[in-house]
């Protein structure tokens, strides 16, 4: 018997990373699946976004656990898309429990030399793709009076990054839409959490740009990075963290456990958010 049986959970950014271990974490635990992705690339992301391919393999994983799956192409910047999504979902499986609003991206420049589009971009899909995302969902939890949502912020919704002004800007606005949403749908019986990762081993870092921001030099490579990280986590030798970590964050707030629980900003970041500046206790 799963902690979620009997569920419908809607993720965004399913197809990979870690919108692809949250559906196969919640999953595992009973809950079938609606999962979107945009499956095409955005201009100013150094790094290529997700394809059919790796959207239906996360939907093949979902069915090998024995669950439903539905799986769609959905931009959450579009919010028609996102309707259309939920309206299909809603006939398929006939409700929705739990929302995932997943989907972010990864850009970084100095604020006097970032692009207009990479700032619209930014805010576009990791700030009002949320928005966009609770705004498609709530409206049936509401008529359900019945409903756990969980967004992904990040550990840059509490603190500054280098280079990361659109970035930190948008993860603040997360945990800002997370309070007042608590607020909002509390008399609904509907709760509102969000995670806030650290450095997550997924294709949001794991390129070059990336690299040579953690290890701190051009030409970086992926064992210089996974090194560098050491320093950026609090815990004795925890370097990048495997993205079910946060999905087994989310499956505790979205589960029964959790149901005294809303309008929480939850770090699953080894530490970081306490660690005052480097690291200085061997990380091996």
């Amino acid at each position: 018997m799963g902690r979620l049986d009997g569920k419908v959970a809607l993720i965004t950014g399913a197809a990979r990373g870690q919108g692809r271990a949250h559906a196969l974490t919640l999953a595992r635990e009973g809950a079938d699946i609606i999962g979107v992705d945009v499956l095409q690339d955005i201009e100013t992301v150094p790094y290529g976004l997700s394809t059919r391919d790796e959207l239906e393999e996360t939907a093949r994983g979902v069915e090998d656990l024995d669950r439903r799956a539905l799986f769609l192409q959905a931009d959450v910047r579009q919010q028609g898309q996102l309707d259309e999504a939920v309206s299909r979902g809603l006939s398929e499986f006939g409700q929705i429990d739990i929302l995932s609003a997943n989907a972010g991206i990864y850009s970084q420049a100095n604020f006097w030399e970032l692009t207009e589009q990479m700032w619209q971009d930014m805010i576009d899909v990791n700030l009002s793709g949320v928005w966009r995302t609770c705004k498609a969902v709530a409206p049936h939890m509401i008529s359900r009076r019945s409903g756990a949502i969980v967004l992904t912020a990040s550990v840059n919704g509490f603190s500054p990054g280098y280079q990361l002004s659109h970035y930190v800007a948008a993860k603040h606005g997360v945990l800002g839409l997370m309070r007042n949403y608590a607020v909002e749908l509390a008399p609904y019986d509907i709760r509102v959490n969000a995670v806030c990762p650290g450095v997550i081993d997924t294709k949001m870092v794991n390129n070059p740009p990336l690299y040579e921001r953690m290890a701190g030099k051009a030409d970086s490579t992926r064992e210089e990075a996974l090194e560098a990280v050491r320093h950026f986590h609090l815990l004795h030798g925890r370097s990048m963290m495997p993205p079910e970590t946060v999905s087994n964050a989310i499956l505790w707030l979205v589960s029964d456990e959790a149901r005294h629980i809303t309008g929480v900003a939850l770090p699953v970041d080894a530490g970081h958010n306490v660690l005052d500046g480097y690291n200085p206790v061997p990380t091996k």
